[in-house]
């Protein structure tokens, strides 16, 4: 466990009613899309689960978004209208909150230029100091993140702030505990747990999602956080300790099997080809997911009594690997794609699932995992969508038309000019 997160309350007495915790890792922007996607999946296809009555909520990075909004009761289809759609609505998720520079943090940085140039020449000059060690001070006017993400806890604050929502962990029906990391000694911050729950939600989300680098720290009560998934994949172990029968875990990243037990792979370069960024999305990938299998064998044994369930993309899923982590031009095809991979893996596993769901009194509907159905397409409401929501809708039903009745070949300029 880690140090300074047990959590004071008491573990809750057993009741008829099975007690069921949720935990949502981070994975950037594509991987919040692909959570919404699966709970959509999840939602329609589990029968006696309502992913808005769960007891216990644990949110980490972008997984915190998606706590949060269900922890407030926000359906998951409404988090993939709020996130996914272009609906004109308040609750909308604007990707721009997450691409605007940080003028300010450039600004304190640049500020402090001419002192730590000053410090810089007299260690070289007055005490003698090679020039790179001297200079090694001009590393602190350097920018902790290029990305201004106030706008996430602005924006945020007033979603949680309407009607029947809130803002604040105290006043939400069930538990929800979105974990952050203290930069200054590396360990995890419990928000919503007791001795941290006064901080708004959206603040522990900002925080929580704070990719060093990508974002500033976030500075709450005088002391600086950064992304929660720094110390582990889940903290699943805050929801764990207080006793719950199922814990259902949603994991977004996982390594790209690129080749098959053979060797082959149809269509399929070498990572390598893809030069650094695949490189470096694979190493991400192989080390998150390994601290994540090691987590869930230490869980299986401390905690024997309770059943885990891990969702996940397939690791030969190349559409998911390939996309951009984070891109939200793609999201409407990446939410359809992993709705339907999610009600795939469902049929795939329903002999295991199915069993260890029903001690829970929750059945598994394999008509509705298996039958037509869609995330996105024409269900949407046309009265309130805007051009470019049109504009999608009529593309899907292009590329419908288009897969039902093939482009004829082109004739010949002398047939096409035959007189008929």
């Amino acid at each position: 466990m880690t140090p300074g997160f047990k959590p004071s309350r008491t573990p809750r007495r057993r009741t008829s009613r099975p007690r069921i915790a949720l935990a949502l890792a981070g994975g950037g922007p594509l991987g919040a899309i692909y959570e919404i996607g699966a709970l959509c999946a999840l939602d329609d296809c589990l029968t006696g689960l309502d992913l808005n009555a769960c007891e216990h909520y644990v949110g980490v990075s972008a997984g915190g978004f998606i706590a949060a909004g269900l922890a407030n009761g926000m359906t998951p289809r409404q988090l993939c209208t709020a996130f996914i759609e272009d609906l004109p609505n308040e609750e909308n998720f604007d990707p721009s909150w997450l691409l605007r520079p940080a003028w300010g943090e450039f600004g304190q940085r640049l500020q402090r230029m001419p002192a730590l140039l000053g410090r810089a020449l007299w260690a070289w000059g007055a005490q003698g100091q090679s020039l790179a060690h001297a200079f090694e001070r001009l590393g602190g006017a350097l920018p902790t993140g290029v990305l201004d993400n106030d706008g996430i806890h602005r924006h945020l604050a007033q979603l949680f702030s309407q009607n029947g929502r809130s803002n604040d962990f105290r006043q939400l029906r069930a538990r929800l505990t979105l974990v952050a990391t203290q930069l200054d000694t590396g360990e995890a911050a419990p928000f919503g747990q007791p001795g941290w729950d006064h901080v708004p939600i959206s603040r522990a989300i900002q925080a929580s999602a704070a990719l060093p680098g990508l974002f500033p720290p976030v500075c709450i009560d005088g002391r600086h956080y950064v992304d929660g998934a720094l110390k582990k994949t889940v903290h699943a172990t805050v929801a764990l300790d207080e006793g719950v029968d199922l814990l259902l875990c949603l994991n977004p990243l996982v390594p790209f099997h690129a080749r098959s037990s053979d060797g082959a792979a149809p269509g399929i370069p070498a990572l390598v080809e893809g030069g650094l960024p695949a490189v470096m999305s694979q190493t991400f990938r192989s080390m998150i997911h390994s601290r994540l299998a090691l987590g869930l064998k230490h869980y299986e044994r401390a905690y024997p009594d309770t059943d885990i369930v891990l969702i996940e993309p397939d690791q030969r899923d190349a559409t998911l690997f390939f996309a951009n982590t984070f891109s939200y031009r793609q999201r409407r095809r990446m939410a359809e794609h992993a709705y339907q991979q999610t009600r795939r893996m469902l049929r795939e596993r329903a002999p295991i699932l199915a069993a260890q769901l029903a001690r829970h009194g929750i059945g598994l509907d394999l008509t509705a995992a298996s039958d037509e159905r869609q995330l996105l397409g024409a269900s949407r409401p046309a009265t309130t969508a805007r051009p470019v929501a049109r504009l999608h809708a009529t593309l899907d039903r292009l590329e419908r038309q288009l897969r039902q009745h093939p482009t004829p070949q082109p004739r010949s300029p002398r047939a096409a000019a035959r007189p008929r």
